[in-house]
């Protein structure tokens, strides 16, 4: 299906007011929880491990989106974290061959949320043909909505273009060096040399170390940051406030939308494998993760 056969402009309203009553639903819950604490914790179930945790919060706010899409768009497919992680199968998974597809992460930063801290978004996206045509993020606690469609660009609460500098500034011409370095420690913190854990330490002492230390790598970053929500990483990224978001082992929400708004900004999305001599670096597709 190509663009041209879908309303963007209708789609791309519904997701940003869709994304602020889910957004509701999220203060509501907070605001619901400090009134109501005890000295309790907040339940949650873990899924992989103790960092990989899902809340009741999480569940309700997939649940209401769900229905929304469902109701007003029946033809299109949805596929939302903790419908997917709920589940045995694969068949959700997202191909260059599938209908309209919304893909959603209810809440990103789980962890964030569990201890109040404000780095909490709802991530909406919708794919045509696997490519990510419309992202809405909304970070109800910070009052930010970072949004985007395609051919429209990208925008903070809807009135401010991103990135914030226009034109953005060039990247350092010895970067990383001079350049905020965004990251993840992610989920996998199993203590195994081929572990996601230490692979990821390397490359961010690589990063951070001076020029010409750990053996040449050194890239001297400005800093390192990591918010605990990918989409937000990629969201700050559209903004111009990181250069570099470098991730491995996302899943299509969590990243789908931040694509969208990134891309509509002007950015570069591509895989992590270095190219080849006189080849252009690509842009990565999210179909296929």
């Amino acid at each position: 299906m190509a663009d041209h056969d879908l309303d963007l402009d209708e789609l791309y309203a519904f997701a940003i007011d869709l994304s602020k009553r889910a957004g509701q639903l999220l203060v509501d819950a907070a605001t619901k929880r400090r009134s109501e604490h005890a000295g309790q914790v907040t339940a949650s179930v873990m899924k992989l491990n103790a960092v990989d945790l899902v809340t009741e919060t999480d569940e309700q706010i997939e649940q209401f989106i769900k229905s929304a899409i469902e109701t007003t768009y029946p033809s299109h497919i949805f596929i939302g974290e903790e419908t997917y992680s709920a589940g045995s199968s694969r068949e959700y998974l997202i191909t260059p061959t599938s209908p309209p597809t919304w893909c959603i992460d209810p809440l990103d930063g789980t962890v964030n949320y569990i201890h109040l801290f404000p780095m909490v978004c709802i991530s909406i996206a919708l794919l045509v043909n696997g490519e990510p045509v419309i992202g809405v993020i909304n970070a109800p606690f910070m009052n930010s909505v970072f949004s985007a469609r395609r051919g429209g660009g990208s925008w903070f609460n809807e009135t401010t273009p991103l990135p914030f500098l226009r034109p953005p500034p060039p990247l350092p011409s010895n970067a990383p060096s001079g350049c905020i370095f965004s990251c993840e420690w992610g989920k996998d913190r199993r203590d195994v040399p081929e572990g996601n854990l230490y692979r990821k330490s390397e490359t961010f002492l690589n990063m951070a170390a001076q020029i010409g230390g750990r053996g040449g790598k050194g890239g001297m970053v400005h800093g390192v940051r990591s918010l605990g929500s990918a989409a937000l990483d990629l969201a700050y990224t559209a903004t111009g406030a990181f250069d570099i978001w470098w991730e491995g082992g996302c899943w299509e929400w969590d990243v789908a939308a931040g694509i969208c708004i990134l891309r509509e900004a002007g950015g570069l999305v591509t895989n992590g494998a270095p190219p080849e001599e006189g080849d252009e670096v690509g842009r990565e597709t999210i179909s296929g993760y």
